[in-house]
């Protein structure tokens, strides 16, 4: 299954399916490598987990060398981890509308179909559980992945604080913890489930103690 950010995005396979097509000679630029191996890590990532992810597959698929990944990635879980932040990236973005409780709002329920709609909430929880005993994944976790997403939520939350829709002594970061930590929460430890109804109640209920 691929995603709409990876779907037909030079894979090297055709839109059937069939096997990879021969790609012709001469040296690509380094930049369309590298895209054709995070398209083809996230395609690969998203149609069987990280249990058929491969080095080598990604390689194959990507119409490149294990020289050619090992250049840029230290890991497999590295790898996989940039090639599922190309496939969620359009779908995560966090604009800035103006109305910070219906940006929260609806950057959660984005949140909440990728991970309920697509196979992107498996794929994230195997990361997180691979990042534990993979310390190059668990770098590049920080670095491409929830830093980055964190740091965009809090610039979002400030540029709020300075519109006065919320306190003016709320911290930001905690703010990330208690709203996305909640979803991560019921995400990996899914005693009750992650749904926009939950997501819903959540931002209401912060929303109460923030507003000036």
């Amino acid at each position: 299954m691929a995603t709409p950010s990876t779907a037909g995005k030079g894979t090297g396979t055709t839109p059937d399916g069939d096997a990879p097509v021969r790609r012709g000679r001469g040296r690509r630029p380094a930049d369309e490598v590298r895209r054709d191996i995070l398209s083809a890590a996230g395609t690969l990532l998203f149609d069987e987990g990280m249990t058929g992810f491969t080095i080598e597959r990604v390689a194959t698929t990507a119409g490149v060398s294990k020289m050619s990944i090992y250049k840029w990635w230290p890991s497999k879980g590295a790898l996989a981890l940039d090639g599922y932040f190309t496939a969620v990236e359009n779908t995560l973005a966090f604009p800035d509308t103006g109305d910070i409780e219906a940006d929260l709002l609806n950057q959660l329920r984005a949140f909440v179909h990728l991970t309920a709609d697509t196979p992107a909430g498996r794929i994230v929880t195997e990361l997180i559980g691979a990042a534990q005993t993979d310390p190059d994944l668990a770098a590049a976790f920080r670095e491409h992945y929830s830093g980055p997403r964190r740091r965009l939520a809090v610039d979002v939350l400030q540029c709020a604080q300075q519109r006065g829709q919320l306190r003016a002594d709320v911290d930001p970061r905690i703010v990330v913890d208690q709203l996305w930590g909640a979803c991560y929460h019921r995400l990996l430890i899914p005693d009750e489930p992650l749904t926009e109804e939950f997501v819903a109640g959540l931002v209401s209920n912060l929303m109460q103690g923030l507003r000036p």
